[in-house]
């Protein structure tokens, strides 16, 4: 999890679908960096914050939203 200011400039956050609550953004010049917020100010990178680092009703959120990650996890 880092702060949006300790990743400089990101790209625009966009929602998969419109009713998500979950925003997926990248850093610029990096691919396949995995990184969402639930409020555009605080950032979450996949590999290293799923599921530890969401709370319990971020968690809920994110595997409504994306039952394919949650596959690959396992969980």
């Amino acid at each position: 999890m880092k702060d949006i200011s300790e990743y400089g400039a990101l790209y625009d956050f966009e929602k998969k679908n419109e009713d998500d609550e979950i925003y997926w953004t990248e850093e610029i010049d990096k691919l396949d960096s995995h990184l969402f917020s639930f409020d555009m100010k605080t950032v979450y990178n996949l590999f290293e914050d799923y599921p530890k680092r969401l709370t319990k009703e971020q968690k809920a959120i994110f595997d409504r939203e994306n039952p394919f990650w949650v596959k690959f996890f396992g969980l």
